[in-house]
């Protein structure tokens, strides 16, 4: 028998070990983790109050899921380290998420959307707008304070918290475990929500938006997005319902729907749809901007899917007719400006008296819009000059250098023996335009290649106009390209050397500094125009030159109370803010108005309509003004303004005009429609469409 004592032995044994078993989990070694979760989710709660202020939707619950995923992928490879170099790791993995949400809630206040990563990679002269970064910090210091708590925090507390599972392979793979578990959650609740246009779902697989990308999923998953078609090489999917000459069977499907027939496309009207087929017959005497393209012959010899979706989408829209404006300036010189934030806002009869006369003497839009695109400035311009909407999340113009532009209007006008030039009075090779711009068919000249004139911040317009003129205004016929600079915010008397060299002429106005400031820079660009007009003038060829000019966005340097300040009024967000004026003019027109939606996507088959250009209407996203095409305003989310009435893509709403009755699928019909231009846009810029185009010219 046991004796006494080994039995009390036995019985101490057994109490200590089931006191081991029910030991409760050490959570110290967690919190951690629970740190790097809070200071996401931190971030992502901060940059929504300090940007878009949508704060409490379903949108900060995708924020909380896949901000969890980043941190257990941090935490798991900080597990991996010794207790210095984790903290040390994970103080700079803290700071980088500071920079990166002060960095976007800044970019944010001053353009209005989020940066990408494309962007970033190429954008090495950002140091020269080292003031408008200042002043953007100055304004949002106190979010910029706040986006680097949890990095001081973590120096305060780190050591304290510093504490992980061992060191193990185990101890990883089960944390990685737990990440792809919770990312798997995420996902399925972006499945789980409906996929309208801008929806979690669209966003996260087939558009590329910053602003909404950042609303509906979070800055982490945005980033993580991004990052993986910058990689990948990604492009945009379709969004909404592919239309009809998309659909697999197109080839099944009976000749009369094919190709150049007539199809049964209607309008909400009844009429004959002007984008659904091309007509059976042309009129005598005006017939259609078309090129001679054989869709047919080229579907048949086309292999690549993605090329046949193009060819069927153009084969079956419907050419713009000609009109009583076609070649009405045909062989007059052309001078076509980009002008920096112009505005109907800047349009003053006495501080700026030449763009009042060339936006009321010439043929006036009072309906035109400028929209934002992702790349701003870049974006807008690309627009106006080619005709297409960007691809978002690149620099689209820079891409089409090297594509094959037949269409712009440089190398259109190149090959009619005009001189063909392109001025900027910034750094020449910003945004890539040394690329680009001879690649439209420009002798280009920049700050550094050519045009020789004085370093301002911003440059001068004027001074610009005085140096460029002479090159060209003997050279007859001429087509002659400015991108302005003087219009560039800020808009200060202290930071900007156009506001401060005509303070004088604002001075009087009983506007705010900013507003006065604002105006200060265009009295600049309004002088450049009216030595313009002088030296047409004088040289005897102005009732011979036609003069387009459009703005590559409205002022967004301007405070919103700003804007509506000079506009007298209050002015909305998703429409009415990117309202702008359109120059169309020569001193022998007779003044008209035109009331319908327009929009810098319309400048290209417009002018080359004017011109006499021989181009096709079809392979353009925007209309000729003068056609009877459907007007159509696009802006970048997706929202729409036609003769009809007006769709809010934030709040899904359709607003009618008054009078107006439209069926209940009107709406839908449209972002179809807007979709496939979204889509087929980024397609032919992938693709250089145009130059598969060009060759089948050719041969």
């Amino acid at each position: 028998m046991e004796n006494k004592r080994d039995q009390n032995r036995r019985e101490d044994y057994r109490r200590r070990n089931s006191k081991e078993k029910r030991k409760p989990v050490d959570l110290s070694k967690y919190v951690l983790f629970f740190y790097l979760w809070a200071s996401i989710f931190f971030l992502e709660t901060l940059i929504r109050i300090s940007t878009t202020g949508n704060l409490f939707t379903i949108a900060l619950l995708f924020s909380f899921i896949f901000g969890g995923v980043l941190a257990l992928i941090i935490y798991g490879l900080a597990v991996l380290f010794g207790p210095k170099l984790r903290r040390a790791l994970l103080g700079i993995i803290l700071f980088i998420f500071g920079f990166i949400f002060a960095f976007q809630s800044v970019y944010y206040y001053m353009f209005g959307t989020f940066n990408t990563i494309y962007s970033v990679r190429h954008a090495g002269q950002t140091t020269e707008f080292w003031r408008e970064a200042l002043y953007g910090i100055g304004n949002t210091w106190y979010f910029v304070v706040l986006a680097f708590l949890p990095f001081v925090l973590f120096l305060v507390i780190g050591k304290k918290i510093n504490r992980a599972p061992k060191r193990t392979p185990l101890s990883f793979g089960v944390i990685l475990i737990f990440a792809v578990m919770l990312h798997f959650v995420g996902v399925g609740l972006v499945h789980s929500q409906n996929q309208g246009e801008n929806s979690p779902y669209n966003l996260y697989y087939n558009i590329h938006y910053p602003q909404f990308s950042v609303d509906n999923l979070g800055l982490v998953t945005y980033t993580r997005l991004d990052a993986q078609r910058q990689i990948t090489g990604w492009n945009p999917g379709f969004v909404g319902e592919m239309p009809e000459e998309l659909q697999e069977d197109f080839e099944e499907r009976p000749e009369e729907t094919q190709g150049d027939q007539t199809g049964s496309g209607e309008n909400v009207n009844g009429e004959e749809d002007s984008e659904s087929r091309l007509p059976e017959e042309e009129p005598e005497e005006l017939g259609y901007n078309v090129l001679d393209i054989d869709f047919d012959e080229l579907i048949e010899k086309e292999s690549r899917e993605e090329v046949l979706e193009l060819h069927r989408y153009f084969s079956n829209l419907a050419p713009s007719q000609k009109n009583e404006y076609t070649g009405k300036y045909e062989d007059y010189n052309l001078i076509v400006i980009t002008a920096e934030a112009f505005s109907h806002l800047a349009l003053n009869e006495e501080v700026t008296p030449t763009l009042y006369k060339l936006v009321h003497e010439g043929y006036h839009f009072e309906n035109f819009y400028t929209p934002i695109w992702g790349v701003s400035t870049l974006d807008g311009e690309y627009v106006a000059n080619t005709g297409l909407i960007p691809k978002s999340g690149v620099w689209s113009f820079r891409q089409s250098s090297s594509n094959a532009m037949p269409f712009a209007l440089g190398n259109q006008f190149s090959e009619l023996g005009y001189e063909t030039r392109a001025y900027h009075n910034h750094t020449y090779t910003y945004y890539d335009r040394h690329l680009s711009h001879p690649n439209l068919g420009y002798f280009y000249q920049g700050i550094g290649n050519g045009l020789d004139i004085t370093r301002h911040w911003p440059a001068s317009d004027l001074e610009m106009m005085e140096v460029s003129i002479p090159e060209y205004i003997e050279n007859e016929p001429f087509h002659t390209y400015y991108l302005t600079m003087s219009g560039h915010l800020l808009y200060s008397f202290e930071g900007n050397h156009m506001a401060l060299k005509n303070r004088d002429v604002v001075s009087h106005l009983p506007y705010s500094t900013q507003a006065r400031a604002y105006l200060a820079t265009q009295v600049e660009l309004d002088r450049a125009m009216e030595h313009l007009l002088n030296e047409l003038e004088e040289q005897g060829i102005a009732e011979n030159t036609l003069i387009v000019m459009s703005s590559d966005h409205y002022p967004y340097g301007l405070e919103h109370e700003t804007i509506e300040e000079l506009q007298g009024g209050s002015v909305d967000r998703n429409f009415e803010l990117y309202r702008n004026a359109f120059v169309l003019y020569n001193p022998g027109m007779e003044g008209e108005v035109f009331s319908e939606p327009a929009s810098s996507l319309d400048i290209m088959p417009t002018v080359s309509n004017l011109m006499g250009l021989e181009y096709d209407s079809r392979l353009f996203m925007g209309r000729d003004l003068f056609s009877d095409t459907e007007p159509l305003v696009i802006f970048q989310n997706r929202s729409f303004i036609t003769e009809n009435g007006r769709y809010n893509a934030e709040t899904g709403e359709f607003i009618p005009d008054e009078g107006v009755e439209v069926p209940d699928n009107y709406q839908e019909q449209i972002s179809n429609r807007i979709s496939a231009k979204f889509y087929f846009s980024a397609r032919v810029l992938d693709l250089d469409y145009y130059g598969i185009i060009q060759e089948a010219l050719e041969e």
